[in-house]
């Protein structure tokens, strides 16, 4: 197969992807509205944590490669940013919705590009500088502070952006001496025991169709990583990444369309301004790359 079938093939599989992490966002939107997150999200992690472990067992090596980190610590933390981000992300959803959720969160690749540097020892230059303030203009823009519809829940999706950013910083910095299935493995193992220590204190019983939806959650779960796990197999990620952004898509048109939200102006003109923001801050990534 070609490299332009490759690229190809991996565009419709991140397409696939976005799909599949907004039904995703709208199941856990409706159960952390019926239920507490908390236990919503370690059910999550116990069905993703099978899955890592089923993953590592396969690759070359099986779990016994997987477990072995040269930096424990780091995988651990790792494992406990992503598990909390979640659960802020969640609680966002239930709070704000899903359309301005997203918007705001949308930033996150913005973060990135701004930490790169004190964390990764990255050069960030003037031009993504630039549009990683336009950007910010655009978060503005989405929160509307001083116009009366601002409220402090606002920034719940704009915390769960920043841990989501760190996260994937220190997923680069691993990457440097793991390889990606320890990574994965310490994700979502990792996550599972942190979730289980803090949400087996506040479990709930739940409706049998309740059970279902909760069952549809962790096969969106699993299905979503493996699709993404398969995109980054077969295409770059620099080719494939600004499709991600489509999640923002998606995740709007379930939430107005099952959960009955609105979408005001300023979150559309503020979105459209993060998200080209974003996709110029990746451009200029993907030039940089290419030049050194």
């Amino acid at each position: 197969m070609s490299v332009a079938q490759n690229t190809r093939l991996g565009i419709w599989l991140m397409i696939a992807t976005t799909f599949v992490f907004a039904a995703q966002d709208g199941l856990s939107r409706h159960l952390a509205g019926e239920y507490n997150v908390w236990m919503v999200v370690m059910l999550r992690y116990w069905f993703f944590a099978a899955f890592a472990t089923a993953m590592a067992a396969r690759a070359p090596g099986g779990l016994r490669a997987a477990v072995r980190s040269n930096l424990p610590k780091v995988q651990l933390f790792r494992g406990l940013l992503l598990a909390l981000e979640i659960c802020v992300m969640v609680l966002g959803f239930v709070a704000l919705g899903l359309v301005e959720s997203h918007a705001v969160f949308a930033t996150y690749p913005l973060l990135i590009a701004a930490l790169s540097g004190p964390i990764l020892g990255e050069k960030v230059g003037w031009r993504r500088w630039v549009a990683i303030g336009i950007g910010f203009v655009g978060v503005l823009i989405i929160l509307s502070p001083g116009s009366g519809v601002f409220t402090a829940t606002a920034l719940i999706p704009l915390a769960a952006a920043f841990m989501f950013a760190l996260y994937g910083l220190l997923t680069r910095y691993v990457g440097r001496v793991d390889a990606a299935s320890v990574s994965f493995f310490w994700t979502g193992v990792g996550g599972a025991v942190i979730m289980t220590a803090i949400g087996i204190w506040h479990w709930q019983p739940m409706t049998a169709p309740d059970w279902g939806l909760m069952a549809l959650l962790c096969c969106t779960a699993a299905t979503s990583h493996w699709l993404l796990i398969r995109a980054y197999e077969v295409a770059e990620a620099s080719a494939i990444q600004p499709f991600a952004y489509l999640q923002l898509v998606w995740a709007s048109a379930i939430g107005l369309w099952v959960f009955g939200e609105t979408l005001r102006s300023n979150v559309v003109i503020g979105g459209a301004v993060v998200v080209a923001a974003g996709l110029f801050t990746l451009w200029r990534q993907r030039v940089r790359s290419q030049a050194g």
